[in-house]
């Protein structure tokens, strides 16, 4: 009896790298199973609101008894085909979850925890009353070791600032997000993570309803007289609303000089009110609002693209390069059909040649840092009232978007910010 057990060989589960940034990709491999074993796959987290996610695989063992989540292919689970990180972006709630979830970092001092599993078998629910063959624990964090996080309450201006680790100076990058509002930093901490002192700025909350021109420009000048940072090397980087922002303060300010800008599912369409708050209220007055299946679709409001010219951003001003980041299946905005228009309008300006335009079929509005879960409807707070908005985008097209994506714009920000002269020492 001693003599079988001291010669049973137990499946083994290598997941590398343990402890990594969210946007570096897992090694997965099982070894010591039997020939053309049939397992599953499978990956949980928990989230901050506690809240439990999963994702998993169905797969087959070569005749080695080994399994190459990069090299081989799933046959079935939440992801199908040869997905070395479908593990994670694949993942959904577990059944009888909450409606409407979305899965997003609140904290970025702790890590999101993922529990990686191998399953006998090819299991599509029950997991929880399973025993694994073997499991690991990873962590994923969006703040590199040596990253700092510093609260900003400077001159009215409120964000989180995040500090490369090393000398500096860094270029520096203000992060704006859209009309969700509140103070969202995992991507601001990712972005120090890769050489930026990135800035998520606050601006939309209900202890802010007066903010206007200058509070982005008070915010531009406070992250650019930094110690850390190279004043002559910032960029603006926005999502949805934030993209407006963006383009419009690239367009008309005085004081705010971006060397580069990066959009994403962002327009150029509709005038600055006197306010921030003025100028989304005027969005949701708008009668073209459509709500299907309970789900509310935006992407109608500023169809068609207006002609006058007073009712859109004038961006052949722009003097920097801009990276617009789209998906094609964009339910809360008419993001491609922005673009086409900014497109026209800087050709007859001359400054064409600063736009560059991705566009990524089957994604959605909601284009997240590298393996994010796909969300293609979710909840979200107008005013007083809680909707499902539908963002839009399939999982496994958008998923290609994201990581895509993410690679070109730290490209374009390596390129703009940091290749054109001195570097800052890492």
């Amino acid at each position: 009896m001693s003599g079988t057990l001291s010669t049973m060989v137990w499946p083994s589960l290598l997941v590398e790298p343990t402890r990594g940034l969210v946007d570096e990709k897992l090694n997965v491999i099982v070894r010591n199973l039997s020939p053309r074993r049939e397992v599953t796959l499978h990956c949980l987290h928990e989230s901050e609101d506690k809240d439990v996610w999963e994702g998993f695989g169905h797969y087959i063992s070569d005749e080695h008894g080994t399994i190459t989540v990069a090299k081989d292919a799933s046959m079935g689970g939440t992801y199908k085909g040869v997905e070395s990180m479908g593990l994670i972006w694949s993942m959904q709630p577990v059944p009888g979850s909450r409606k409407g979830l979305r899965l997003r970092k609140k904290h970025v001092l702790s890590p999101m925890v993922f529990h990686i599993s191998v399953f006998d078998g090819h299991i599509t629910h029950g997991f929880s009353q399973l025993t694994a063959l073997v499991s690991r624990v990873v962590e994923r964090w969006y703040m590199a070791p040596g990253v700092r996080r510093v609260d900003l309450l400077q001159k009215g201006v409120q964000g989180t600032l995040f500090i490369p680790p090393g000398p500096g100076p860094f270029p520096g990058l203000l992060d704006i997000w859209g009309g969700g509002g509140g103070r969202v930093e995992y991507r601001a901490a990712l972005l120090a993570s890769h050489g930026y002192v990135s800035l998520a700025l606050e601006y939309l909350s209900s202890d802010k309803p007066m903010i206007d021109v200058n509070y982005f420009e008070t915010a531009y000048q406070i992250l650019q007289s930094h110690a850390m940072v190279q004043r002559d090397r910032l960029a603006l980087f926005g999502l949805s609303f934030g993209s407006y922002i963006t383009l419009y303060m690239s367009s008309y300010s005085k004081i705010i000089k971006p060397q580069c800008c990066v959009c994403i599912s962002g327009s150029h369409i509709t005038t600055f009110q006197r306010t921030v708050n003025e100028s989304l209220q005027e969005f949701k007055k708008i009668d073209k609002v459509r709500i299907e299946d309970n789900q509310v679709i935006w992407r109608d409001i500023i169809l068609p693209i207006p002609t006058d010219p007073s009712k859109k951003v004038n961006v052949g001003h722009i003097k920097c390069p801009v990276l617009l980041v789209n998906g094609s299946d964009d339910q809360n905005w008419a993001t491609v059909e922005s673009a086409e228009d900014m497109e026209r309008l800087m050709e007859k300006a001359g400054n064409r040649h600063l736009l560059q335009v991705l566009t990524y079929p089957g994604a959605g509005h909601l284009i997240e840092p590298p393996y994010t879960p796909h969300h293609r409807a979710s909840y979200f707070v107008l005013g007083n009232l809680k909707v499902v908005m539908l963002w839009g985008g399939q999982a496994k097209p958008h998923a290609d978007a994201q990581e895509d994506s993410w690679e070109k714009i730290l490209a374009f920000l390596q390129q703009h910010l940091y290749s054109a002269g001195p570097q800052a020492k890492l």
